[in-house]
């Protein structure tokens, strides 16, 4: 119940963008833009260019700016200001004290209920972002482990990689929009309902091929946050917690559903399969082994 109120959140808030950002985009066609004398109007294809730049990259940027409350929602989650017991202690004191170590605004702090030991780091930027642990995470890591874990998330923080991935997806957007569009009053000009279906399975297989470098980049930034962990705590530490969430996920078959609307965020994710180039981890495994390189 708690994963359909995720979706349908996510689901609302993305139609909530994308009327925002029709509105928005037609004032600045039709008003903002003939007043300081550009006129778009009549050239389908920079009007259509602006309109998917607007889109793809108006929507992936609000998303970030409004990440930390739609994770919120999404979670039963609780912030943690004054810890009320020694796990929350261990994560409140461990993420103030790399932040004062690398010299940033301490994130804020939030535990939520869920089985699976996991975590995950989301925010505009790396002084306005928030940690989140599960309940899990701390009932089945010892210390070391979760220091690990947590230095991996402050490591995403750090690095800023929530801003480069909502970059990254707005640009995959922009081109997915825009190649759309102009496909389609192609084929509108001669068969009106067909160029709607056109436009809509463009959309589809379009958003779906988008998915590959994005899912690409995410993997690479797995194994960045490794490394900062592996800097911060010891690598050994950052092993030990990877293999202590694989061997959980193999003891209760558990499976991290697509349909989870943070699944990307989280530091576990989906395990090897015929569909790696659509994960947005890599197999614990192979994060594994590149730490042991290190």
């Amino acid at each position: 119940m708690k994963k359909l109120k995720g979706i349908g959140l996510l689901l609302l808030s993305n139609i909530l963008i994308f009327i925002t950002l029709s509105i928005t985009f037609t004032i600045l066609m039709e008003i903002v833009l003939p007043a300081f004398g550009i006129d778009l109007r009549g050239s389908f294809v920079q009007q259509d260019l602006l309109w998917a730049f607007v889109i793809g990259f108006g929507g992936a940027f609000v998303s970030l700016a409004f990440s930390k409350q739609m994770a919120r929602m999404m979670l039963d989650c609780r912030q943690i200001t004054q810890p009320q017991h020694p796990a929350e202690l261990l994560v409140y004191e461990t993420v103030q004290k790399i932040a004062n170590r690398l010299d940033i605004k301490t994130p804020e702090v939030w535990l939520y209920d869920s089985p699976d030991p996991n975590a995950f780091a989301t925010g505009p930027s790396k002084n306005n972002s928030m940690v989140a642990v599960s309940t899990g995470l701390l009932n089945n890591l010892n210390e070391g482990e979760v220091r690990a874990v947590l230095a991996h998330e402050m490591g995403h923080v750090y690095n800023g990689d929530m801003f480069t991935t909502t970059i990254l997806a707005g640009l995959m957007n922009t081109f997915v929009y825009f190649i759309s569009r102009i496909v389609y009053r192609q084929v509108a000009e001669r068969n009106p309902m067909l160029g709607l279906g056109v436009y809509f399975f463009l959309q589809i297989v379009l958003s779906i091929l988008a998915m590959i470098p994005i899912s690409w980049w995410s993997r690479r930034r797995e194994f960045s946050a490794d490394k900062f962990a592996a800097n911060t705590v010891g690598k050994e530490h950052m092993i030990s917690a990877l293999q202590a969430i694989d061997r959980w996920v193999k003891r209760v078959e558990y499976q991290y559903q697509t349909e989870d609307a943070l699944a990307t965020m989280k530091i576990s994710g989906q395990t090897r399969s015929f569909m790696q180039i659509f994960s947005t981890h890599p197999p614990i495994e192979d994060r594994v082994s590149a730490l042991r390189k290190l």
